[in-house]
C-alpha cells in the first residue's frame, strides 16, 4: 500500500526542485524529513510540505505506521510556462520564462522482518 501526495503549479523552476528531491528519494521518512532541515535550498520547503501531507495521509487513510514509512517515488514534472516581456533599448525586446513545476512523493511501508 502506498500514500500519496502532490502539490501542483509551485512557481520554481523543475531544474532547481529535482537538485533536493534527488536526495530524499529511497530514504526513510525521518531521514528524509532531517535531510531537508539541513539543505540550504528554496524548494526543500514546498518538498517538506508534501513529504508532511503524505505521511499524513498515510497515518490517517490508510492506517500506516510512521516509523516504518520510506520515500518509495519522489518526482518533479513541469508544469505551465508564464511567458513574459521584457523591454530593452532601441526597441527589442527579451523572452522571459516564469516556469512551474508540480511535486508529487509517494510514501510506502518497510517490509518487517
Amino acid at each position: 500500500m502506498e500514500a500519496k501526495a502532490t502539490a501542483r503549479m509551485i512557481r520554481m523552476s523543475p531544474r532547481k526542485v529535482r537538485q533536493v528531491i534527488d536526495e530524499i528519494r529511497g530514504k526513510s521518512l525521518e531521514e528524509a524529513q532531517n535531510l531537508l532541515k539541513v539543505t540550504p535550498r528554496r524548494a526543500t520547503y514546498h518538498i517538506g510540505k508534501v513529504l508532511d501531507s503524505a505521511a499524513a495521509n498515510a497515518e490517517n487513510n490508510f492506517n500506516m505506521d510512521r516509523d516504518l514509512l520510506y520515500v518509495e517515488k519522489a518526482y518533479v514534472d513541469e508544469g505551465p510556462t508564464l511567458k513574459r516581456v521584457r523591454f530593452h533599448s532601441r526597441g527589442q525586446a527579451d523572452s522571459i520564462f516564469k516556469r512551474t513545476c508540480h511535486i508529487t512523493v509517494v510514501l510506502s511501508e518497510k517490509k518487517e522482518g
